[in-house]
């Protein structure tokens, strides 16, 4: 996770937790994938869940891992994407929320977290949790010293229907207060013909020490979540269709030189709670994104 210089693209390292995708560090744009996958260490047992559940959205988010590759491929950019299922710790979590190890995930039961204690909790941050937070801020660190601070997309995926009713979004741009990356991008998106964009749809998108407020908002790097119906990007095709219509919009905006810059606009979040849920909550408490 060291060392200078731009990197070929596409070319891999891997950690229990992590999988690094090289890119020129000067290039002003790194990806991450909170929920790449649903792999689970043999030990775990998959936390008792058969295999069809760990197939779902619960378990990670269909289509945001490849689709980061391809991004990342085009781009030459660095990208980090988690190698563990949200299920066993979430990585888009604080250390202190509720829901960072779901013991109930869209109705199912985890039986694997029943009875996970502090000690467990413990064990998974230090495993899967710091290890891929601490990639993000060694790869952030490295771009901020070429001069260029880097502007930050995260990739997720959300179910089509929850709770009986269908979703009319194709995709939704989450952001909070700082407009750089992600108005231009929600802009280029509803732009396209055809193509119903939410915005902070269909999640909100302040959530205290998420993945977004820890590396964008608190070191006040542009930042913006893209979240994509899952049904959309299921597939090979689909996932190069988003590609091809994410490409020139991305092109477009990280030509602004305005965009290479630390500022700090600050979160909602510390005024406010979500309006939003997150389909894999808990009942009784509200959320931000979280597929």
């Amino acid at each position: 996770m060291t060392g200078a210089g731009p990197l070929k693209a596409g070319v891999c390292a891997r950690s229990e937790s992590f999988e690094a995708l090289d890119g020129d560090v000067d290039g002003g744009f790194l990806i991450l994938v909170d929920h790449a996958s649903n792999r689970m260490p043999p030990e775990y047992a998959d936390l008792g869940l058969p295999d069809a559940e760990l197939e779902r959205h619960i378990a990670y988010d269909i289509g945001a891992g490849p689709l980061g590759r391809v991004l990342s491929e085009r781009f030459r950019a660095p990208g980090l994407l988690t190698r563990f299922s949200r299920l066993l710790i979430d990585p888009n979590r604080g250390e202190d929320d509720p829901t960072l190890v779901m013991r109930l995930s869209d109705g199912v039961v985890v039986p694997g977290n029943a009875h996970v204690d502090a000690a467990e909790t413990a064990r998974r941050l230090d495993r899967f949790h710091r290890p891929y937070h601490l990639a993000v801020e060694q790869h952030l660190d490295r771009m901020i010293a070429t001069g260029r601070p880097a502007a930050i997309l995260a990739i997720h995926s959300y179910t089509p229907v929850w709770k009986g009713e269908r979703r009319p979004w194709h995709a939704g741009i989450l952001w909070d207060r700082d407009p750089r990356l992600a108005v231009p991008l929600l802009a280029g998106l509803q732009a396209e013909h055809g193509l119903r964009v939410g915005d902070n749809e269909p999640y909100e998108g302040s959530l205290k020490n998420d993945t977004m407020y820890r590396h964008g908002t608190a070191r006040g790097l542009p930042h913006a979540l893209l979240e994509v119906r899952n049904d959309l990007i299921a597939t090979p095709a689909g996932v190069m269709e988003w590609a091809d219509r994410l490409e020139p919009i991305l092109r477009d905006i990280l030509k602004d030189r305005d965009l290479y810059h630390i500022r700090h606009y600050g979160s909602l979040s510390d005024e406010e709670p979500a309006k939003h849920g997150d389909e894999n909550a808990e009942p009784g408490r509200t959320y931000a994104h979280g597929t």
